[in-house]
């Protein structure tokens, strides 16, 4: 074999070598962000869900506190504008993750209901025989146990969201991320109107 055939191979070979590798770590590394950004998907899915449980069970409590309360209609109408808003936002594409302004909307939303209800609770320390109520104690665990796993949601979302948004802003796979459409997720925040979450003390 001619020297210049042993050159040409050696060369081919390194280069095939060095484009085989550039694909392995290529692929590699967009296939961990196409995991992670389906990881960081289905936790916003929970987040959503149990957003929709407590969405769902305010009308319920809603009517029970009427029955006691009836007269505390500004309360009821808060109420009703708030939940009217986060229903509009309520299930949102996934995109909304990619959008500051979309996720801030969404989340104001979320914060206002928790708001609304935060004050419907308050009032019903007026009326005892309502704290009595068998309905309004089963709806109040309810409630309760849903505004924890609000909290839980949003923790573990903000946890995969972080994992994710480390890894593509990493070098040299900030490259890849750039080049294939992965951008940064939103994190969940306390909003100044609710600084801790709703407390259901009766």
């Amino acid at each position: 074999m001619k020297k210049g055939m042993k050159v040409f191979l050696i060369v081919l070979a390194v280069v095939l070598l060095l484009i085989f590798s550039l694909y392995r770590f290529w692929a590699g590394n967009y296939n961990a962000m196409v995991q992670k950004s389906e990881t960081v998907d289905a936790a916003w899915a929970q987040v959503q869900n149990q957003y929709q449980r407590r969405f769902d069970l305010i009308p319920n409590l809603v009517n029970t506190v009427k029955g006691y309360a009836s007269h505390e209609s500004e309360v009821f109408t808060n109420i009703a504008d708030a939940r009217s808003r986060a229903g509009g936002v309520l299930q949102v594409s996934d995109e909304v993750l990619n959008n500051p302004e979309s996720f801030a909307r969404f989340q104001q939303a979320q914060n206002e209901l928790g708001s609304a209800l935060q004050r419907l609770l308050v009032i019903t320390e007026n009326y005892p025989e309502l704290k009595a109520d068998q309905n309004f104690l089963a709806l109040q665990d309810q409630l309760e146990g849903t505004e924890n796993r609000i909290g839980t949601e949003r923790k573990r979302f903000n946890d995969v969201v972080q994992d994710y948004n480390t890894f593509i802003r990493q070098f040299p796979r900030v490259i890849i991320a750039n080049m294939s459409g992965f951008t940064a997720k939103q994190y969940f925040a306390a909003g100044t109107e609710a600084q801790s979450a709703p407390q259901v003390q009766f």
